[in-house]
């Protein structure tokens, strides 16, 4: 399938690795130009140099100047961005019992500003051209809130609800604005946290992923292309009339409609 993408520039963050990745190389086979970043360097511009058009950024989020340089960056070497996937890690785990209103406000910091300084730097020139996309890789605690992750609880809501706002306000200007919920995949992170979980347990990696896998519908945790696949079609020009919505990849795992 042609998502009819080709020659649009896309920043991606957070792509040095799983999804984020995932994402930046399915667009690149799309044929977009594509803005790998994260905070290694080397690795940004490694995985930049296996793509068709692309370079790659260093640049932290949430230090001081971090989404303007990636957007001067894009800029730079394309002439304008055209579809910009937010991403990133969530804070630290904590039960609702634990958070304090430092650690509120650490979430929100994390989750929402340079998500939304992000957003606003690329945002007027995708409404003068009357074409854009922003997706927001987010995960499934926005729908049904995980008892062990109070703080992202928190602060993904608030960033849904932010672009579920702006959706509707930039919906006329040819610029659609989603999230992408995911579920349980099979990443580094992932395995790194299985591998902690058995060592700390006394029990093989092995029954704990197949334990854990169980839980979800389908008996598997998903691959990364196929996350990627749903995010590449939410940014592009077939998906012209999805706006202002969440859309799960979980295997079936939120039991909800």
């Amino acid at each position: 399938m042609d998502l009819k993408i080709a020659g649009r520039t896309a920043v991606v963050c957070a792509s040095t690795s799983g999804l984020g990745e995932g994402i930046a190389r399915a667009l690149a086979a799309e044929g977009a130009n594509v803005v790998v970043t994260g905070r290694r360097e080397e690795l940004a511009k490694l995985i930049a140099a296996q793509l068709p058009s692309a370079i790659g950024v260093a640049a932290d989020l949430m230090s001081e100047g971090g989404p303007e340089r990636i957007v001067e960056a894009a800029t730079a070497a394309f002439g304008s961005v055209d579809i910009l996937v937010l991403n990133g890690p969530g804070p630290k785990p904590a039960t609702a019992l634990d958070v304090t209103t430092e650690d509120i406000g650490t979430a929100i910091a994390s989750l929402v500003g340079p998500q939304q300084r992000l957003v606003s730097l690329v945002l007027d020139g995708m409404r003068e051209r009357g074409w854009g996309r922003i997706l927001a890789v987010s995960a499934t605690n926005v729908e049904e809130p995980l008892p062990a992750l109070a703080l992202s609880n928190i602060g993904r809501p608030a960033l849904a609800g932010y672009l579920k706002t702006l959706a509707t306000q930039v919906a006329a200007d040819g610029v659609t604005v989603n999230l992408l919920l995911a579920g349980g995949f099979r990443t580094a992170r992932r395995d790194a946290v299985e591998a902690a979980k058995a060592e700390r347990t006394g029990r093989p990696t092995g029954e704990i992923q197949a334990e854990e896998a169980a839980q979800v519908p389908i008996g598997r945790f998903g691959a990364v292309h196929e996350f990627a696949a749903v995010g590449a079609f939410l940014c592009s020009d077939l998906a012209s009339y999805v706006t202002g919505t969440a859309v799960r990849c979980d295997g079936g795992l939120v039991h909800s409609l």
